[in-house]
């Protein structure tokens, strides 16, 4: 059974830094790319960083770009990212996912392309 569990949310004042971690089992994370997704209440799902396997590429949405890092380590199962000078509106259900390569030719930012999903952990952004 293939799970992923994310860590590392709570509350954080404006310009403050989080990081969230996604832990994997039942499956072999060398083999697939990983994303971080959000959700704000009343929006939809929103693509924010992705990491590719077995090349470490990565992409941002224009949004966190220059304040986010995502990164894994070869080996291990797990992926994080690191989060800098947050602000209100990075509040939002994080989600982790896994994608097999290609994404079945949807864009990394698009939630279809993945096969399996986290639950998800609450980031606050408030002062």
């Amino acid at each position: 059974q293939v799970q992923l569990v994310e860590s590392g949310g709570g509350q954080v004042q404006p310009g403050g830094s989080l990081s969230v971690t996604c832990e994997v089992s039942g499956i072999s994370l060398e083999y697939y790319n990983v994303a971080w997704f959000r959700q704000a209440a009343g929006e939809e799902r929103e693509g924010v960083a992705c990491i590719e396997s077995p090349n470490p590429y990565t992409y941002y949405s224009n949004s966190v770009k220059g304040r986010f890092t995502i990164n894994r380590a070869k080996g291990l199962n797990s992926a994080w990212m690191e989060m800098t000078n947050l602000k209100p509106e990075d509040t939002a259900v994080y989600y982790c996912a896994i994608a097999s390569k290609g994404w079945y030719g949807n864009p990394w930012y698009d939630p279809r392309g993945y096969d399996y999903w986290g639950r998800g952990t609450q980031i606050t952004v408030s002062a």
